[in-house]
């Protein structure tokens, strides 16, 4: 087979070719004085500081200058400890500034300033800091696909609101951000200013949206000459007492425990927990699942939400893995019963390691280790009991190798692997991936390939292989790709996967505009069409074309229609739960509608409309989500949202007899409420409510046996129920005060019940009055977290 000349010419430039870009430059000088943070900028120093001016618009009109009347101008100097910034914003009508008060890390509704700083100039990562008009501070560490704001570092920020406009002053650490250690340093460096009411927001450097990146698009900070990094050495020592009553029992419990960050060097950072405590971490929203697959969870936990995006390469890394249900079912004996099944392991502790060396190198490294977990069983003649390992101490581990390139291009090793003691299942994972982007980024290729080792009571092996080619720039662009996931292919024991031996093609191509038009602020266009086939049978497991329209109106209402047409029948490989059977699925019609008003508003909805037309007599499903939103004052905002689902004859497993694996009819409701509010005394300190009650109800009215080829037949002989009716409530009410940098006391009190029965209860009272007669646990908790910088200590003795 002979390769196209041209084929290899394409990789040449899709990997090495180069452009010329005008980037700006701000100079900055070294200091001696000292730096007052409170937004007076009355030093001297700040007078003799070049300045960054002339920022141009982002969004949504890309490229137009900013107006005179709205002139920004922001200047940077330094000392041996940390970067200060000043911000001076002018506006023409400074009492319309928005300024809505928020928890740390949230944007509300509030104009904001904001710093993006790559110490290593690659193009590859950033470290953002945000101040809003209310003084709210909100950092990320942030890549070209994700922006991760769990992580949080310890600066300082004043924001004053003017008679000309507002002003914000920063001081960021050093400790804070990570850059090389030569003798001159050379940063990438962008400010960016949002402008709430307009709904605009500025760059000091362009950033161009026919460009499909961000990050690479940084002016330049030069100036910045022999200073030397502090030890970056944290302690986070932290206390906790619960109080949790339900109607059986009442007890207290005292947690303490320690957090520490160590900087390893330069670029790669230290993280551990020791004895680490999560009792206050936000509740699992618990569903009635059906479904042959496991619910997915939220990761609420703080050390792996914090920092992990070299860890979520290639999406082999679930965390709720770790310290999640047990991983075994106990064996029973004749007359046993189980009296104690633990929901979750505890983690002992965890560690991570994690950083970029100034060549692009990330190397990331995790482990972590549960505890040996018990359920207990009782002999239901002679009452005694005993326990059975459920969960053997098991260690989890993590390696990531990230090499980046041409500022915009990497290629990546990760290998997860656990180890579980004794003789359960041990599994090794591997995944080689690559993301090669033309220096314009105007094209893409990346792909990736992927190879499990389950080690268990049969040891197998699975891989899996994809590659994707996109047009990223311009006002259309399009991307085509294909996957291939063998049988065998199993990552659950660390990562999360539904869908294996399958092989699938997929297309889509967009159009959007770049600028604001006379109707449209913003307006994209996308067609999409899929394929799975399974590769075993060779049958089609998905199969669809679909259409959405996007688009925000002149007033900044969003708008959004999509179409989705499976045109003929599939096959589900899944929902007989039995390996190698199927059942067919008709061919069906999907759509939704969904809009969202103007967010600067007192009052904001969004709303979502959708439904599902199979081409099967009556079946279909439909719902409405409504979410609306009033903010009372800059201090105090409420949210509601419902989801409500209708599936009316439904069909799902529910379970075997003689004849076979049988199916059932059935109509389905779910309805979930969720209440939000927020009361901020001050931009460090707030009351918070989360409340959520929902319920579901699966009513079985016919059933069938699922025959050979995927079809179903009546079956009359069966009659057991196989009803569900499921209820869930909890309430979470919470003060937080935020009482020094990196410091947090918090008060919880929770509320949570549960209830499931056989018994089909279609009133909405009358289920919301049985969970509360069910067991309601009461949980009161009081947590403190302390910060200790070494360097404070060090310099006191």
């Amino acid at each position: 087979m002979t390769i196209p000349r041209n084929f290899f010419v394409f990789l040449i430039i899709l990997c090495s070719s180069s452009f010329y870009c005008q980037k700006k430059i701000i100079h900055t000088n070294s200091i001696t004085s000292r730096i007052s943070i409170d937004g007076k900028l009355n030093e001297e120093a700040w007078e003799s500081a070049d300045a960054a001016s002339n920022f141009v618009m982002y969004q949504p009109d890309n490229g137009k200058a900013i107006s005179e009347n709205k002139k920004t101008e922001v200047k940077v100097i330094y000392d041996n400890d940390a970067i200060y910034i000043s911000a001076v914003m002018n506006d023409p009508q400074p009492d319309k500034i928005k300024k809505e008060i928020t928890n740390r890390d949230s944007f509300g509704v509030s104009d904001y300033f904001s710093v993006f700083i790559n110490g290593f100039n690659d193009g590859q990562q950033d470290f953002r800091f945000y101040v809003t008009a209310a003084g709210v501070q909100l950092d990320c560490i942030a890549t070209e696909d994700y922006k991760d704001f769990s992580w949080d570092a310890i600066w300082d920020s004043k924001a004053v609101i003017t008679d000309t406009g507002w002003i914000v002053e920063m001081k960021i650490p050093y400790a804070a951000i990570r850059f090389t250690n030569s003798a001159k340093q050379i940063w990438g460096i962008n400010f960016l200013r949002n402008i709430e009411r307009d709904v605009q927001v500025y760059s000091w450097n362009l950033i161009d949206a026919k460009i499909g990146a961000e990050l690479t698009q940084n002016g330049l900070l030069e100036g910045i000459e022999n200073v030397k990094t502090p030890a970056r050495l944290f302690f986070i020592p932290y206390a906790s007492f619960y109080n949790q009553k339900d109607d059986n029992q009442s007890d207290n419990t005292f947690k303490g425990g320690l957090d520490i960050k160590y900087g390893i060097n330069d670029a790669f950072t230290l993280d551990a927990i020791l004895v680490p405590d999560f009792g206050q971490t936000k509740f699992d929203n618990a569903i009635l699942n059906l479904e042959p697959f496991e619910q997915k969870l939220d990761e609420n936990r703080p050390f792996f939400t914090e920092g992990t995006e070299l860890f979520s390469k290639g999406n082999l890394f679930y965390s709720r893995r770790i310290g999640g249900f047990p991983s075994a079912e106990p064996i029973l004996k004749k007359n046993e019963e189980i009296t104690d099944y633990p929901s979750t392991v505890d983690l002992l502790n965890a560690v991570k390691i994690s950083g970029r060396t100034k060549k692009g190198l990330g190397i990331g490294f995790l482990n972590a280790i549960t505890e040996k977990t018990y359920a207990t069983i009782r002999d239901t003649i002679t009452s005694i009991t005993r326990k059975e390992t459920i969960e053997p101490l098991a260690n989890y581990n993590i390696i990531v190798l990230d090499q980046r390139f041409n500022q915009n291009s990497s290629v990546t090793f990760i290998n997860t692997n656990t180890i579980r003691n004794g003789g359960f299942r041990d599994a090794n994972v591997f995944g080689l991936l690559f993301d090669l982007n033309t220096k314009k980024n105007s094209y893409s290729l990346n792909g990736d390939f992927k190879y499990s080792s389950i080690n268990a009571y049969e040891d197998y092996n699975g891989y899996k292989t994809a590659l994707n080619f996109e047009k990223t720039s311009g006002k259309i662009r399009y991307g085509i790709s294909g996957k291939y996931i063998s049988e065998n292919y199993d990552i659950n024991d660390l990562g999360l996967i539904y869908y294996t031996n399958y092989q699938a093609a997929y297309a889509n191509i967009s159009y959007r505009i770049l600028n604001p038009t006379t109707v449209f602020n913003t307006f994209k266009i996308t067609q999409e069409a899929n394929l799975e086939i399974q590769n075993t049978t060779g049958k089609i497991q998905d199969d669809y074309l679909k259409n959405t329209i996007g688009a925000s109106s002149l007033k900044n209402t969003y708008y959004e229609f999509s179409m989705q047409y499976t045109p003929q029948e599939t096959y589900d490989f899944y929902e007989p739960r039995v390996y190698g059977r199927y059942v067919r699925v008709p061919k069906r019609l999907s759509s939704y509608f969904g809009f969202e008003w103007n967010k600067n508003h007192a009052f904001t909805i969004d709303a979502t409309v959708p439904f599902v037309k199979y081409d099967e007599e009556n079946r279909q499903t439909y719902g409405v989500y409504i979410n609306p939103k009033y903010r009372f004052s800059n201090q105090f905002s409420l949210e509601y949202a419902l989801e409500y689902t209708n599936k009316k004859n439904d069909r799902g497993r529910v379970g075997y007899d003689n004849n076979g694996i049988v199916f059932a009819e059935r109509n389905r409701e779910i309805l979930s409420n969720i209440l939000t509010g927020k009361f901020a005394m001050t931009n460090r300190m707030a009351l918070n409510l989360d409340v959520r009650y929902y319920w579901s109800y699966a009513d079985n009215h016919e059933f069938f046996t699922l025959q050979d080829d995927g079809s179903l037949t009546p079956n009359s002989s069966y009659n057991l129920n196989k009803n569900r009716n499921f209820n869930s409530w909890n309430l979470d009410l919470s003060y937080s005060w935020w009482f020094a940098p990196g410091s947090q006391m918090i008060i919880l009190y929770r509320n949570y019940a549960l209830e499931e029965t056989d018994q089909v209860e279609k009133s909405i009272s009358n289920n919301f009055s049985s969970v509360f007669n069910s067991n309601v646990t009461n949980i009161i908790s009081i947590s403190m977290r302390y910060y200790i910088d070494y360097n404070v200590i060090k310099n006191k003795f």
